[in-house]
């Protein structure tokens, strides 16, 4: 298997490699496979689809006091053995242990057989779960009639990592300040252990529903920090393979086939498109945590809670595509 950054899941696979070898078994002579990009887009292995039901219940005083969130996916942990009292861990990231103080809580899974062949995305399970527990969380400060950012940050006084992760990306973005007309701004925290990050994404929507992400702020608590520069790239790389996944990111398959092959069909963020990003790093004397995977559970959030900012629509499934 090539050494090579930004596999990512892919490179734990073998079928290539057991390409190479058929081949080589029936010809004389060396034998080098290279796969095109329709080759790698028509026989990858993918992200798996997750259904989530979620319900919070609040107080007469408005304060959160219940949380439940019922997962079903297909699991990617079975390729390697039975999995553990029928749970897929990886599905549950960015899930099971929630920061926010809710006095009950409860998230469960169910594992169902697709016949999809899975493997591991850039941050796993905590990309589309920072996705449905953030959006959902905009959606209860709503119910509850407050700031997305002052509701959580209530519930993060027992989080003191999370707190001044998500109170320095607000206070960088200049969340509360206006903006210009028809746009909208949103939030969201992830966390891939120990690491945490919140971004503030400001969006507008044209009126033929296309999205456009003008600005994002990115705070990160990595613990000590090493090379500044280095988490700075690894949180702008993040931003625009999260953002791809969010905007345009879909698999869809016909007759067992895979309908998408090449960028044009499949594409990505391109350059005119990317948003200004700006950087912070906490401060921090925390336990060190890695820079690869952060970035990239809380953009699809913050975009969506800022199309809803910006107008009052909710984005319940990825991609976002266009907003109507």
């Amino acid at each position: 298997t090539t050494l090579l950054g930004g596999g990512f899941g892919r490179r734990l696979e073998s079928d290539f490699v057991a390409e190479a070898v058929s081949i080589s078994k029936a010809v004389r002579a060396p034998v080098k496979v290279i796969w095109s990009r329709e080759d790698d887009t028509k026989h990858g292995f993918y992200r798996p689809a997750t259904y989530n039901q979620l319900t919070a219940g609040l107080d007469e005083q408005n304060r959160a006091v219940a949380w439940r969130h019922h997962i079903v996916a297909p699991p990617i942990l079975t390729k390697f053995g039975p999995l553990e009292n029928g749970i897929d861990r990886t599905l549950l990231q960015g899930a099971s242990g929630v920061p926010y103080a809710f006095p009950n809580v409860l998230v469960d899974q169910v594992a169902v057989d697709l016949p999809v062949p899975l493997g591991f995305w850039r941050s796993v399970g905590a990309s589309q779960n920072a996705f449905v527990v953030e959006s959902f969380m905009d959606e209860l400060a709503e119910a509850a009639g407050r700031d997305p950012f002052e509701f959580r940050r209530e519930l993060l006084q027992a989080k003191p990592r999370h707190l001044r992760t998500l109170e320095l990306a607000a206070t960088k973005a200049g969340w509360g300040t206006p903006l210009p007309a028809g746009r909208g701004r949103g939030i969201a925290l992830a966390e891939w252990a120990p690491t945490t990050c919140a971004d503030v994404a400001e969006v507008s929507v044209a009126p033929d529903g296309t999205v456009r992400v003008h600005r994002v702020v990115c705070a990160v608590d990595c613990g000590p920090v090493v090379n500044p520069d280095t988490i700075e790239a690894q949180m702008q790389g993040g931003m625009v393979f999260g953002l791809t996944a969010a905007l345009y990111g879909e698999i869809t398959i016909d007759k067992g086939r895979v309908q998408q092959s090449n960028f044009t069909d499949d594409r990505m963020l391109r350059m005119p498109e990317m948003p200004v990003v700006e950087v912070h790093i906490v401060p921090s004397s925390d336990a060190i945590g890695g820079i690869g995977e952060p970035s990239v559970p809380p953009i699809a959030p913050a975009v969506c809670n800022a199309i809803f900012a910006a107008t009052g629509k909710r984005i319940r499934r990825l991609p976002i595509g266009k907003v109507v």
